[in-house]
């Protein structure tokens, strides 16, 4: 994909800058101008630290732009609005092998895209073919295409020239890039609308070859899906370099037709389309333009796409807008228009109706209600379907966000407002009437070292509504997160293996070791009496329990000649992690080892972390004796299992 960058210094032609906001994504130099482009199109543009980053994405800007991992990582957030780029400027490389380990050893995992800044002669070097046919630049592009992230698609790999280089882009540099799966960062003031120009790349040209666009026509046409605002399929069109180039000079929708040639949509019958984004499928081989559609709809059956008429949404988003300029006589629609009071009303009508609602019937009737009179309400302002979903992906973007507590008039009617009414403070009234403070606000501390812990307990019939809904609240665990944490520590110990977890141990535990696994047999230390005691009993009654629930073999014939049968194999290896550090946990040990020894596993591999002094907890070497285990990892957390896995 191409991706323009359009520099503080640049002076841009209106009619390119108009083009150039059609494309996908569009890299701003100045921020304050990414800000001021924040609309159809994806802008970027460069944070200098992870608060502007944040007031940044916050103000609708779709990435931010960074130059180190840790600014990537104090971020945080949606890791897909995050682009890290490897600037020659701020980082030293004696190859570009090495610029490309560096993003894949830490880049892939921090953001959602990486910027690579190469020189010509990088960007050859990145891209050489080797004997098994792929190149260093689409390895690191794979190894991208591996990370998902979420609905936004895998972590994506971008070029850009660096700005300390004596020369430019070329279409073979560009198609290069493109072959390998990325996308090309070029300097708008390179490109030009006019395809004579010869000190500047044409605008369609360079976009074709950085998307890699390709044809299976025999006339080599590209095969064009046209969407409009809501991305609801209008028809197929054909499109040619030239007709692209036409479009993207004109901002309206130019095809090419296989008989005419050069076709300007509704030139003839006033049907014509205002040009809002253009961009290439997955596979590189369909264009899709995004476009308003003006005048009775794409067909020429006059609907509004060639497969029929609209429905959903639209339909009603057409519909209305229709009746406001020429409604039927008794038009229910026109006497909204005319009168706000009733519109009004009944948009407070069918929100309570809808609030009100329990069944899925009557939630998706009332909705469908709402919807209505909501958008007749959008249609009497002036307001489309179109700019009611732009401040819905703008409110999207939002990083900071606010309360989201309901109005006061809205809650007079629930316990929390009933609470709040009689104090909006800190208090709340107690069942004898006296004020107390709101749990919410007390500052409950910490039991002290040595201090006895005592459980906390709490009447419901003295708590407020959002007191117990507090109390009540379960934790809210944000799995990518920890992913994004986790993922450099698995690939590290994949990668490098006892090194890594050596290097992570003293990293997290404070612990230097020399040597990471422990194998059999195990040097046990001597236990009290009591304690070797305990254990013993908890190991019989483990291993009495687990060994009842070994069953025989189990063959049923189903029907003559038809044999079913059930059996159990133990698992021949396997990794059992035992939580340690400040805790003795010699009964994690136990339940996992016990079951592994009964089922007859052969091999029994522990992972513990060790304490300060580098060993392991005696009474866990002591389990690990008694389960049969043949080795013990001495490492905790994602290093533990990523050694155990690999």
């Amino acid at each position: 994909m191409l991706i323009p960058k359009v520099t503080a210094a640049a002076a841009l032609e209106p009619a390119l800058q108009r083009a150039i906001a059609l494309f996908p994504a569009v890299f701003y130099e100045e921020p304050q101008l990414a800000i001021a482009n924040v609309g159809g199109t994806s802008s970027w543009t460069a944070a200098s630290s992870p608060k502007e980053a944040l007031e940044l994405l916050n103000s609708g800007l779709a990435v931010a732009v960074v130059d180190s991992a840790d600014m990537a990582a104090e971020i945080g957030g949606d890791q897909a609005r995050i682009a890290l780029r490897y600037a020659r400027s701020a980082h030293t490389y004696s190859t570009c092998a090495q610029a490309i380990k560096k993003a894949l050893d830490e880049g892939i995992h921090c953001s959602g895209t990486i910027i690579l800044e190469l020189t010509p002669e990088n960007i050859n070097e990145a891209t050489l073919i080797d004997a098994g046919g792929s190149s260093l630049l689409s390895d690191l592009v794979k190894a991208a295409n591996g990370r998902y992230l979420g609905t936004s698609g895998p972590v994506r790999i971008a070029v850009e020239i660096a700005a300390d280089s004596t020369s430019s882009w070329t279409d073979d540099l560009l198609t290069s890039v493109a072959a390998a799966g990325a996308d090309s960062i070029v300097k708008a003031e390179l490109l030009a609308l006019e395809s004579d120009s010869a000190q500047k790349m044409p605008l369609a040209k360079a976009f074709a070859l950085a998307s890699s666009l390709s044809s299976d026509r025999p006339d080599g046409l590209f095969t064009t899906v046209v969407v409009d605002e809501q991305r609801v399929c209008l028809g197929v069109a054909y499109s040619s370099i030239d007709s692209i180039a036409a479009a993207l000079d004109s901002g309206e929708g130019v095809y090419w037709s296989r008989k005419r040639g050069l076709w300007r949509k509704g030139l003839t019958s006033g049907a014509t389309q205002t040009l809002l984004g253009i961009s290439v499928d997955c596979d590189s081989d369909v264009l899709c333009y995004r476009v308003h559609q003006n005048r009775a709809g794409f067909c020429h059956l006059n609907t509004h796409t060639c497969f029929g008429p609209a429905s959903g949404i639209s339909q009603l988003a057409h519909v209305v807008a229709e009746r406001k300029e020429n409604a039927p006589e008794g038009s229910y629609t026109k006497r909204l228009f005319n009168d706000a009071q009733l519109l009004r009303a009944k948009i407070l009508e069918e929100a309570t109706e809808l609030a009100d609602a329990e069944s899925k019937e009557d939630v998706a009737f009332e909705a469908a209600d709402l919807l209505y009179f909501a958008m007749v309400k959008c249609a009497a302002h002036g307001v489309t379907l179109s700019d009611v979903e732009r401040n819905l992906d703008f409110k999207h973007k939002k990083v900071v966000r606010r309360p989201g507590n309901a109005k006061p008039q809205y809650t007079k009617d629930s316990p929390a407002a009933k609470a709040d009414a009689k104090d909006n403070s800190s208090a709340v009234a107690g069942t004898a009437g006296a004020i107390r403070t709101s749990i919410l606000n007390a500052d409950i501390k910490p039991a002290q070292p040595g201090e006895r812990i005592r459980m906390r307990a709490y009447k419901a019939e003295e708590l407020s509504f959002e007191e117990r809904e507090a109390l009540l609240q379960r934790p809210i665990i944000d799995s990518e997160e920890i992913m994004k944490r986790v993922r450099p520590i698995v690939d590290a110990v994949r990668v490098n293996g006892d090194a890594a977890v050596l290097e992570f141990t003293e990293k997290f535990d404070r612990v230097k070791m020399d040597s990471v696994v422990v194998r059999a047999p195990f040097d046990v230390p001597e236990l009290s009496k009591a304690v070797r005691d305990a254990i013993d009993q908890a190991y019989a009654n483990v291993h009495t329990f687990h060994s009842a629930q070994l069953g025989s073999d189990t063959c049923v014939e189903t029907m003559p000649g038809v044999k079913c049968s059930r059996f159990s194999r133990a698992i021949e290896r396997v990794g059992l992690y035992v939580p340690g550090g400040t805790a003795v946990l010699p009964s994690s040990a136990l339940m996992l080892g016990v079951p592994a020894q009964v089922a007859g596993c052969r091999e029994i591999v522990l992972a513990t972390p060790p304490r300060a002094d580098g060993t392991i907890v005696p009474e866990v070497l002591y389990v690990a004796h008694k389960v049969g285990a043949t080795a013990i990892v001495k490492a905790g957390g994602a290093q533990a299992i990523a050694a155990m896995a690999y």
